[in-house]
């Protein structure tokens, strides 16, 4: 079952704090993406575009515009679970 985002916030230093359905609440650093991606670099090349994270209206993704999105079971799976 793919896991469903209840809430989410960005931080300045590129971290989404997310909170899944089931309780499950991670860190998830976009900064690794950034280097690694191409089309996530324009997240720090762009102004502002950070602070436009949305999520999908299923709840299992959240995304900046057509060309840089995190589904949910990534962040799920690679963030650092909050106690």
């Amino acid at each position: 079952m793919i896991p469903r985002i209840k809430s989410f916030e960005t931080n300045d230093d590129w971290k989404l704090l997310v909170t899944f359905d089931d309780g499950f609440r991670v860190c998830y650093d976009v900064k690794d993406d950034i280097e690694t991606l191409e089309d996530f670099k324009s997240l720090t090349t762009e102004i502002g575009l950070w602070s436009l994270a949305q999520l999908d209206t299923s709840r299992t993704c959240i995304y900046w515009n057509d060309r840089i999105d995190l589904p949910s079971d990534t962040i799920y799976e690679y963030g650092i679970p909050l106690n």
